[in-house]
């Protein structure tokens, strides 16, 4: 069984883990191991280093996003999230709520390519979120760097999941049924064009990931930080070719609370500044439900967190649907008037 080592937390940088270690001699993947089950324990975030994913992967994607986002306005409204059920397209400046509060940044909505699905008569109201993504025609290359990083990460995200549960002492494959050909990941491209001028600083507000884990790209600007242990936000410095990663809702259910969804948010950048991220999204299935993890730290988990107004629900399409339609209130007043989720 693996040992869980507490550390004394640095608030000048998350843990620093080495994927690669996972390749290398007994020793190196026990240290991995180690460290993971820390990091997912304690702190619910980390940096991920050793991940394989090379400087041209990340720079043809990042060339085809600023591409995106130096196009005419017209061309990105042409693409606006409004048009879509499945709230996949751009998203302008301000009309993202995160908390009940506008979020100061634009962004590209993107998931897996698939038919539109309506949901027929007595079916679960999640599969709207299923449906085809929105490309400016002006811009080809972006669809083929998107779709290929979503591949790509999700290779890197599978791992991680696999060694983060053999870390906690489960069997690593435990929820591959759950994801394969029809999970239902989700990037985003983001740019935060500064402050907004009239003294908010809400680039994101406050929030939990409702997914599995989260691959964060970020440049070098900064401003994102995570709520700690102290209960204060700290800032998450930028490390060169490193992914920030932090654990979703679904992880924290699946292990009644032993493992930690972070609360996390972004400051605007000052002034003019622009700040652009690349955050992905580890789902599964839309119709997974979460079975309980077994694992044998389980009786020592203090069980899931408890927020009346954020409930956490077992199947992960009603996770994500009570997320949308809060964050996108223009798609779901065109599309979805009186949408509930669950009670």
């Amino acid at each position: 069984m693996t040992q869980h080592t507490a550390t004394t937390p640095s608030y000048d940088q998350l843990p620093i883990i080495d994927l690669s270690a996972a390749d290398r001699d007994p020793r190196a993947r026990a240290l991995l191991h180690a460290q993971l089950h820390s990091a997912a324990h304690d702190v619910g975030f980390f940096q991920l280093v050793g991940h394989g994913v090379t400087r041209a992967e990340t720079d043809a994607l990042l060339t085809a996003m600023r591409a995106f986002f130096t196009l005419p306005e017209a061309d990105r409204l042409a693409i606006d999230n409004v048009n879509s059920p499945h709230f996949r397209g751009y998203t302008r400046t301000g009309d993202e709520r995160t908390a009940g509060a506008r979020d100061w940044r634009d962004q590209l909505d993107i998931g897996a390519e698939r038919p539109a699905r309506e949901p027929g008569p007595g079916e679960p109201p999640y599969w709207w979120l299923q449906g085809p993504n929105q490309w400016p025609a002006a811009l080809p290359q972006l669809r083929t760097a998107a779709l290929a990083w979503i591949d790509r990460l999700s290779a890197v995200a599978q791992r991680l999941l696999h060694e983060l549960l053999t870390a906690i002492g489960a069997p690593a494959g435990f929820y591959d049924p759950i994801f394969g050909e029809h999970a239902h990941p989700h990037l985003k491209l983001v740019r935060y064009p500064g402050s907004a001028g009239d003294g908010t600083d809400q680039g994101v507000g406050a929030h939990k990931d409702y997914g599995f884990l989260t691959l964060l790209l970020q440049d070098t600007v900064g401003g994102l930080q995570v709520q700690r242990e102290d209960g204060r936000f700290h800032e998450v410095p930028p490390i060169e070719n490193a992914f920030v990663v932090n654990l979703g809702e679904l992880l924290e259910v699946a292990t009644d609370g032993y493992l930690l969804a972070t609360n996390h948010r972004v400051v605007s950048p000052p002034g003019a500044t622009e700040r652009f991220s690349v955050p992905f999204f580890y789902n599964p299935r839309l119709d997974a439900r979460i079975e309980p993890l077994p694992f044998p730290h389980a009786s020592t988990a203090p069980g899931i967190t408890d927020d009346p107004t954020n409930p956490l629900y077992a199947e992960y399409g009603y996770n994500e649907l009570k997320g949308k339609l809060r964050a996108h209130p223009l798609v779901a007043e065109r599309h979805h008037t009186g949408l509930l989720t669950p009670a």
